[in-house]
Parts: structure tokens; sequence; C-alpha cells
């Protein structure tokens, strides 16, 4: 009887762990309404808004609820709940929400997801703009992979950032986010990058492999993927969206290069009106493609193309600082206005964060600086580079033998820091490969008068053309230029 009891006791225990396995494979499985690709980012003033995007394979309603930091206590019961829009992109649902009238110097707490459905994100967070003159953010570039592998270890390189500047308030991702724009790549980006893109908000660039007509004609990619808003101009949102945003006492200007081969006149002109429009210290340009760099791609003539327009528009509108990506590789500039180096620069060594630190003061001119890859894909240094740019570098190298790239930028008032860092692919291991400094003495002057640019279809169109030819001519001018420097190269 001992036996048999102990026999139908095991029985029974196998059973109920069958059933139970079973259970857990029936709630393993996707109900097509889990919330994919997950982020935040800047939408207008940066105070009292922020905008989220996310995907998921089914159709459900869009909610997002927000809470207090302050007032979370693990769960979204009291909760303020926003709605948004839905649509169909590429076989999935895209859902797009815009959020308003939050308190700045704020830290959020909120899921996405449906509430009809009751399937819910992790929970994410953000912090908005306090008004203040001192933040920090942190800048990566060309992740572009095309396996989960390398999303993840580019994702590592993220961690070891937001580990390094854990008062980060933002970050700021130059394009190439994938490789062939693919929903598998997205996911994949989405899944790795998860931690990263709920812990802080995203001011995302356009890369030339973020959907554009002229790779593989993946059109619209972009703009799906991220809620931003479009500045004016003709096609904005096809291959990429151009936006701005002020953020403490600096300005952002994101411009979509894709759109800059011929440069389209709407886009210029948008460029123009936005950094001449703001008396913010500091002024940011934020492009995927370098103008300044010894990759691969500084000799191509899509750079080539724009390299002469942007530097134009950085001397006009008094930029400071330059961040792009495309080329793999790191590189900073001197200060250079007018396509060459600032020679009469005064540098003063200052006490920052309890840091002796050296600060150009007061200079003329930019800073561009390509901050390498955050991803598996390295470039060599190329020594070949178009002129001036070699003599226009302070620090170029390349990063293929190290690891994944990312940058912090401080900004305190008028004392601005800008730090590189490398991740040993193995170790993990954060080594600083690079610092700049800039101090303002000279308090920003508003603009007495708005600059009003055309940006629309029919207003730019004759800019567009004339911008046409005359960058073809300028190209082949260029190109019979370079043939001793190429062929030297050569050898």
């Amino acid at each position: 009887m001992k036996m048999t009891a102990k026999r139908s006791l095991a029985a029974l225990l196998a059973v109920i762990m069958l059933f139970s396995c079973i259970g857990l494979s029936v709630s393993a499985e996707s109900t097509g309404f889990e919330t994919l690709r997950v982020n935040s980012t800047m939408y207008g003033d940066t105070q009292t808004q922020r905008a989220f995007t996310w995907y998921t394979e089914e159709y459900c309603d869009t909610t997002i609820q927000i809470v207090k930091a302050s007032e979370f206590d693990g769960t979204f019961n009291n909760a303020q709940a926003y709605t948004g829009d839905v649509k169909v992109f590429q076989d999935y649902y895209c859902h797009k929400v815009v959020v308003t009238g939050l308190e700045k110097g704020t830290t959020y707490n909120y899921r996405v997801g449906s509430m009809t459905e009751d399937t819910w994100s992790t929970t994410g967070k953000f912090v908005t703009d306090n008004g203040d003159s001192k933040f920090s953010f942190i800048a990566i570039a060309d992740v572009q992979a095309s396996s989960l592998e390398n999303f993840q270890q580019a994702a590592l390189v993220m961690d070891a950032a937001m580990e390094s500047n854990k008062k980060a308030e933002f970050y700021v991702n130059l394009g190439d986010f994938i490789n062939d724009c693919t929903n598998d790549e997205w996911n994949w980006w989405g899944e790795a990058f998860n931690d990263a893109n709920t812990s802080l908000s995203i001011a995302p660039v356009a890369g030339n492999h973020d959907g554009n007509i002229t790779n593989k004609i993946n059109i619209g990619w972009f703009a799906n993927m991220f809620n931003l808003p479009a500045g004016d101009g003709a096609g904005n949102g096809v291959n990429g969206v151009y936006y701005s945003y002020d953020y403490g006492n600096a300005h952002f200007c994101v411009v979509n290069s894709n759109d800059m081969y011929p440069m389209v006149q709407a886009q210029r002109n948008w460029i123009i009106n936005d950094l001449e429009n703001s008396d913010a210290q500091w002024k940011f340009l934020l492009l995927h493609r370098a103008v300044y760099s010894a990759g691969k791609n500084i000799n191509k003539p899509d750079t080539l193309a724009m390299r002469e327009t942007i530097i134009e528009i950085v001397d006009q509108t008094d930029v400071d600082v330059v961040l792009s990506g495309h080329d793999h590789m790191y590189f900073r500039t001197k200060q250079v206005k007018g396509d060459a180096v600032v020679e009469d620069v005064t540098y003063v060594t200052e006490k920052f964060n309890g840091q002796e630190t050296t600060f150009a003061k007061n200079p003329d001119g930019a800073v561009y600086i390509l901050p390498s890859t955050a991803g598996t894909k390295r470039y060599t240094v190329n020594e070949n580079p178009v002129d001036p740019i070699n003599e226009c570098a302070d620090v170029k190298l390349s990063t293929r033998d190290m690891g994944g790239c990312f940058s912090n930028i401080y900004i305190d008032g008028g004392k601005l820091v800008y730090e590189a860092y490398v991740v040993n692919d193995e170790t993990q291991e954060v080594t600083k490969i690079d610092e700049y400094a800039i101090k303002k003495t000279v308090k920003a002057e508003p603009n007495e008068e708005e600059s009003k640019l055309p940006t629309d279809a029919i207003g730019t169109i004759d800019g567009s053309v004339a911008n046409f030819f005359t960058e073809i001519f300028g190209l082949l001018i260029k190109y019979i230029t370079m043939i001793p420097q190429l062929i030297a190269g050569l050898f």
C-alpha cells in the first residue's frame, strides 16, 4: 500500500509538472501585442513634452501611462494615461504618442502598451529639461549591425556610457542604427538597446542605412521608427527627418544628410533659419555624414558634394560643435573656420568637476567631431583624405582593434567639456581616448531679426536646381584637382 501510494503520488506530481510545463510554454508564446522598439524622443519644448514610438505585431489601442518617479510605488494605478495613433508600416503596427503638460526638471516613469489587451512594456523613465544651464548627454554613432549578437555587443558600449555618465539626461545617436533596414534588424536593435531606450530620451539622426531612396529604396523607415517634430520642407520624412530642439542653454539642429547630395534648398534654408533664430549660448549641428573625417567615405561624391555647404552654414550661423558619424573611425578637428585651422586660439586651464581642464577661450570657428562607432564594423585611417582635412585634424585614429566608442558632453553655463572613450570588446574595460573643452565668457546676444528664408517646394525649386548643377560641376573640378593626390596615395 505504501509503495502504491508513493507511485500514485509520483504519477500525480509528474502530471502536475507536465501541465505546468505546458502552461509555461503557452504563456511564453507571443500574443502579437507585445511592445517592440520602444523609445522616447525630443519633441518641441523639452521642459514639458516628450514623444514615444513602439510597435506591435497585431492591432491594438495606443496607450502610455506616466507617473512622477517621486510618486511611483511600482504600479501605475495612479498614472496619467495618454492615447495616440496607430498605423500599419511594413507589416507591423506603429504606435505614436506625444505627451504634453509635463513639469520641468522632473523624472517620470512610464509604460506603453494596450489598455484593452492589458499588455505593457517594461517600466521606462525619462527626465525633462529643468531649464538651467547645467546638463550632460551621451553621443554614439553607427551601430549598423545586422545580427542580434552585434547589436548586443554595441549595447554593451551604451551600457558603459550610461555607467560612465550616470547623470546624462539624453543620448544622441548619429545615424545608421541598423544595416539593411529590415523588421528583424529594428527588432534586434529594440531588444538590445531596450535598457538605454527606456532609460534616456533619444535625439536620433537619420543615417543612410536607416531608410532612404539611395539605400535599397527603403523609404520612410526613419520617420516611422521615431516620433519627431519634422521641420518645414519638401519631402521631409521620406528619406529621413530634420528637426531641432533646445535643452538648457544649448540649441541642437539635427540635419538629414540623406537630403543633401545635391543639397535640397528647402532643408538648407530651414537649417539657416533655425540656427540664426536661436540665441542659445551653445549651438550644436548633428548630422550623419561627416565633412571632416579620415575614413573611407570622405573622398566619395556624396560627402564631397555637401562639404562646402555644411562648412558655409556652420560658419554663417556660429555653430560651436558639429557631431557626425558615417565613417567608422575617430576624428576631431582643431578649431576650424572657412575650411582652415583658426590660428589665434587662446587656452586657459581651470578646474571642472574637480579636474584640471584646458579650455579654448572664446574661440572662433567650430570643432568637428566624429566619435567613431559604437558597433563592430570599424574602419582603418585613410591617410589620403581630401585637403585640407589632415591639416585640420587634432586627433585621428582607428578603433578597429580597440573596441566600440562613446562620448560624453558636459555643459555647465559657459563651459563645455567633451570626452571620448573606447570600450574593450572582450573585457568591457573603458579607456579615455580624447578630451576637448571650450569656455565662453561672452554672453550670446539674441538675433534682432528672424531669418525667414523660404522652405516650401515651390519657393526653393530654383535653388535646388542651381545646387544640383553647381555641385556636379564642383565635384568634377574637385576630382580633377585631386588626381595627383589620389595617385600619390597608391604608392
